[in-house]
């Protein structure tokens, strides 16, 4: 499917021409085949699958294409080629408002999500993109220290760490020490004294061994990890809000997918899907090999949302 996914999408360049994007006023669109897009990773397989299962209910036809590239799949969208992906509201935001404005441009992404959605929808409306209500679910970046640490110095949030005045290696990746969210948030917003970053990556396996050994008191991961109780890790929350608001939200080609009856249908998702179960569906693929399709039907069953 991949190698089919580039080669659909090499004419593709930028999608629309700024003059032509005035036809995003005209009613949307409703086809009853639509192709739904996803970046290649678990969790977005599984929402793509989920968003299948849901369109097929309704009685649209569906195809599913996987091209795990931001700089393919979302001119693609703007195309037709694809009508609908999952996709996270802040990082989806600074995306589309670097690509309009220039790498340069100031992020628009923020730890409040209706000023993030607000940015999102007026960069996304005169490319051809509707972007739906985000539900409950959030995958976004979090911190988690072990079970054991965080019971020893009474610890649940990151304001906690920082009132405690612990020293902190930080597992994570290089680009910590500069990025807002990461060392200068923690040190700024929470206080956290941070005496070292350990380049070990965000969430990856080594990062993870090395809080539960002890040699890092604390991992840049994110809120739907699958897998932090298999290394005795929990997350610490982010009760000053550092983090922005990387709500799940499907976007759509309006032309295609931006009527009624598409945006009833994922709706649907809004009121069951929460970070914990995201997390949950993410481990039963990640360690339990299940397939991501049986995963999502499952799901959905058990919420009254299938047939």
């Amino acid at each position: 499917m991949l190698t089919g996914a580039f080669f659909l999408l090499a004419g593709c360049a930028t999608g629309p021409s700024l003059e032509n994007r005035g036809s995003v006023t005209a009613p949307p669109g409703d086809s009853r085949h639509l192709v739904i897009g996803s970046a290649g990773f678990t969790e977005s397989d599984l929402l793509a699958q989920m968003y299948a299962l849901l369109l097929r209910q309704a009685g649209y036809k569906t195809s599913m294409i996987t091209v795990a590239n931001r700089e393919l799949y979302e001119p693609a969208l703007e195309s037709g080629q694809i009508d609908v992906v999952p996709e996270y509201a802040a990082t989806f935001a600074d995306w589309l408002n670097a690509k309009t404005h220039g790498a340069d441009a100031r992020p628009v992404g923020s730890p409040d999500l209706g000023t993030t959605m607000t940015a999102l929808r007026e960069l996304a409306t005169p490319r051809g993109l509707t972007v739906l209500d985000p539900g409950r679910a959030v995958d976004q970046n979090a911190f988690a220290v072990s079970a054991a640490y965080a019971r020893e110095h009474h610890l649940k949030t990151l304001g906690d760490l920082g009132r405690s005045g612990l020293a902190v290696r930080l597992a994570a990746g290089d680009e910590c020490v500069q990025r807002p969210y990461c060392e200068p948030g923690l040190t700024k917003t929470y206080g956290i004294d941070v005496v070292a970053v350990d380049p070990k990556g965000v969430g990856t396996t080594q990062a993870k061994q090395a809080v539960q050994s002890g040699r890092d008191q604390m991992v840049l991961t994110t809120t739907t990890d699958a897998t932090l109780d298999e290394f005795g890790l929990v997350l610490l929350e982010d009760d000053k809000h550092l983090q922005n608001a990387d709500y799940i939200v499907p976007v759509v080609n309006r032309s295609r997918a931006g009527g009624e009856g598409v945006i009833k249908a994922l709706g649907k998702l809004n009121d069951v899907l929460t970070t914990a179960d995201l997390a949950s569906l993410n481990r039963q693929v990640d360690s339990w090999r299940r397939l991501p399709e049986d995963v999502a039907r499952t799901y959905l069953r058990d919420k009254g949302l299938l047939s």
